[in-house]
């Protein structure tokens, strides 16, 4: 029963601190979106979406009020967006998108994680070419003509669409994120989550083993209060 007990235990707190880290990255989207466009979301399509985001990892809505009133304040107002580019082991493209108030403290975090598990930061810039950026949107699929919503999104800039029977994920082009989000808004679609994503333009087959080796890379990275999201280019 020990066993079991702790491992049960194990379980039920990492999935606290994974919902922990969760919480932490939409507060500071949302602190991102205020500081750009202001803490009312009527006049904030950013602010929209990170809230939409926020609701989508269940954070309660007394602390998504909270995070825009924090936001909202001088404390955070010098929140600001990196984006860190370089390559993991076998090769592997990497590129990590931060929201940090310490670029310094946070450039060298993540060179520190790039040297320790085999990679190498490099340049900004350096790896654009490796990936496109695109909007997903995720919502719920209630429509019982899913053909005919997806033959009306193509006109707000969906360039490619996937649905089963409980999601329908389009995806557009970076430029047409605006678009769609306000077209499934005036549809009044349940939005799960509206994110702008870096799709590998190509991708690199590894082993098992060599997957395990860069996945430590990348965990050690995402463990990083300063890092928001991290693309990569493995298969």
């Amino acid at each position: 029963m020990g066993r079991v007990f702790e491992k049960r235990k194990y379980k039920m707190f990492a999935r606290y601190d994974k919902m922990a880290k969760g919480f932490t990255r939409a507060g500071k989207e949302i602190a991102i979106a205020v500081k750009l466009g202001g803490p009312e979301p009527q006049g904030n399509a950013r602010l929209r979406v990170a809230i939409q985001n926020a609701k989508g990892l269940n954070m309660p809505k007394d602390r998504i009020d909270a995070a825009i009133k924090r936001a909202s304040s001088k404390d955070e107002s010098n929140l600001e967006e990196v984006v860190y580019e370089g390559k993991g082991p076998f090769g592997i493209g990497i590129l990590i998108e931060c929201a940090t108030d310490n670029p310094t403290r946070t450039v060298a975090n993540v060179r520190m994680n790039f040297n320790r598990h085999g990679g190498e930061l490099g340049k900004t810039g350096s790896l654009d070419y490796l990936f496109e950026r695109k909007g997903v949107f995720t919502i719920k699929n209630e429509n019982s003509n899913a053909e005919e919503l997806e033959f009306e999104l193509i006109d707000f800039g969906a360039d490619e669409i996937e649905s089963d029977e409980e999601a329908i994920v389009i995806y557009t082009a970076f430029t047409d994120f605006g678009k769609m989000q306000k077209a499934l808004e005036t549809k009044k679609l349940n939005i799960i989550s509206s994110e702008l994503e870096r799709i590998p333009s190509s991708t690199v087959e590894l082993t098992d083993k060599q997957v395990e080796e860069v996945m430590i890379l990348i965990s050690k990275l995402e463990e990083d209060d300063d890092v928001q999201t991290v693309y990569h280019n493995m298969k």
